[in-house]
């Protein structure tokens, strides 16, 4: 009879999406124990949660820094290493900071349902599990996991019709995507005899690699990851979802969902496609050139700031794939680096959108913020420093990160991007001090409601974008231990 082992869980290694995931379940346990009135203890039971997978994965950190060895979970399915450690440090960090501005946006809004928590906790659980995936089944299945609860929370403001809409589309072109990862899997599959990473890094290497399927089959997945992470031409979906999505689900979306669709793309490309590299590297570089000009030029033409801010979303996954493209020995460490101030950039953006809208979704016109620097100074300041940031103007984590992005470009050899990247940054700089100009030089009746817990965010998230900026240089030697794991980088 032929041997049958059973395969490694090591269950200790994945404890921090453990304690996300069996934490969400049980707040939909204790939700029901909980009165209408008394919702928002289960916000901050949650955030409770997030902070103490925060703490084991600052723990495992510390027991694997330096080692250059992985750790295999659930027998191969899952890989714990520097990369999928400060992928899910950022994912964390974006949990923790939107279940903040929700316990004030949530009342607000009139939306305040206990499962909006063990929604995000549970996409978030997706979020962590594409940043340790190792094997193309588990990408799929964190991606479904990622985004079926992101479906739901869309359409979280119902009967609001923009809510319900944003819901369907996002949705239907979802599904749509998920067909294209899953048949590019197939195909794979069916080209390398293997869906894990490294067993088709071998393959390629042992002669898979003149199977016209295996080139399909990236081609495809890589359709997939980009409709995930809003990439031209697969971002239909990201105006309409952002704008009638609830403001709090619209900036967790924004950073959580980019997060994962990169951690994926970062894991698959370069760790098991870097023989193909001649073939993707110049698909993903006019990718990145196209999202680049469509999201900062229609971004020009916006009077919404939800709306602007989704456009802006568009553009920032193309500098971000300017990285994916460059590869070598910065593009991916810079990848990293601008998710983690992207994270704290337009979290902090959102924490003021949401300081200035008001009920129904009103008070998100870019008019809305005239006269803001005179009625909440402190605020308007915040949100100019989100803007520069956003802009990559200096002393901000958004210069240094598209600085790194710059310079991992050039030493690719891809000059043509990096200049196509400069000018529109330029361009971006008309959108994003046009938010600046009206607060401070338009007179106007702009209020806004500042929470305990929405102050924090600001402050937490102003406080990231600042130290990522004029101290860059110890998060950017983390990011760069992924150089270890990642053999294509």
């Amino acid at each position: 009879m032929p041997s049958f082992t059973l395969p490694v869980l090591n269950l200790g290694a994945a404890l921090p999406v453990l304690i996300v995931s069996g934490w969400a379940m049980a707040l939909l346990l204790i939700d029901l124990t909980i009165p209408q009135a008394r919702r928002r203890w289960t916000g901050i039971l949650a955030l409770l949660g997030v902070a103490i997978a925060l703490l084991v994965l600052v723990v495992q950190w510390n027991q694997t820094q330096g080692q250059s060895q992985h750790v295999s979970v659930f027998g191969d399915m899952l890989v714990v290493d520097p990369f999928a450690l400060l992928l899910n440090l950022i994912v964390l960090l974006v949990a923790f900071i939107t279940i903040l501005f929700s316990l004030d946006y949530l009342p607000k809004a009139g939306i305040e349902r206990g499962e909006f928590y063990p929604l995000v906790l549970f996409s978030i659980s997706g979020m962590m599990l594409m940043a340790m995936a190792a094997d193309l089944i588990m990408v799929f299945l964190a991606l479904e996991l990622l985004s079926i609860p992101l479906y739901i929370l869309s359409g979280f403001a119902r009967p609001r019709p923009e809510s319900e809409e944003s819901a369907m589309k996002y949705f239907l072109l979802g599904a749509f995507s998920s067909g294209f990862l899953i048949y590019g899997i197939a195909l794979i599959y069916g080209a390398t005899g293997s869906t894990t990473l490294n067993r088709v890094m071998m393959a390629i290497h042992s002669g898979a690699m003149s199977n016209p399927y295996l080139l399909i089959g990236a081609g495809l997945i890589l359709v997939g990851l980009s409709f995930k992470v809003a990439a031209v031409p697969f971002h239909m979906w990201t105006p309409d979802v952002y704008e009638g999505a609830p403001t709090a689900v619209t900036a967790f979306m924004s950073v959580g969902a980019k997060a994962g669709g990169f951690a994926a793309m970062l894991r698959v490309f370069l760790a098991a496609f870097p023989a193909l590299s001649t073939d993707w590297v110049p698909a993903v570089a006019v990718i990145s050139a196209l999202t680049m000009i469509l999201g900062n030029i229609v971004a020009l033409a916006q009077t919404n700031i939800k709306r602007m801010l989704a456009y802006s979303s568009i553009a920032h996954a193309g500098y971000i794939l300017m990285a994916v493209a460059a590869g070598g020995e910065f593009g991916p460490s810079a990848a990293l680096f601008y998710l983690l101030a992207y994270t704290f950039t337009n979290l902090g953006a959102f924490a003021v959108v949401i300081a200035v809208e008001r009920e129904q979704g009103r008070g998100v016109a870019l008019n809305d913020y005239a006269g803001l620097a005179a009625q909440r100074p402190w605020l308007a300041l915040a949100m100019a420093f989100f803007m520069l940031s956003l802009t990559g103007v200096p002393p901000t984590a958004g210069f240094t990160a598209k600085l790194y992005i710059f310079r991992a470009v050039v030493q690719s050899g891809l000059i043509w991007l990096a200049l196509i990247s400069v000018l529109t940054s330029v361009i971006s700089a008309y959108f994003y001090l046009r938010v600046v100009v009206i607060m401070y030089m338009r007179e106007g009746s702009a209020t806004a409601e500042l929470r305990p817990a929405l102050s924090l965010a600001v402050g937490l998230t102003s406080l990231g974008t600042l130290v990522l900026g004029i101290l860059p240089g110890g998060i950017f030697a983390l990011a760069r231990l992924l150089q270890q794991i990642l053999p294509g980088s």
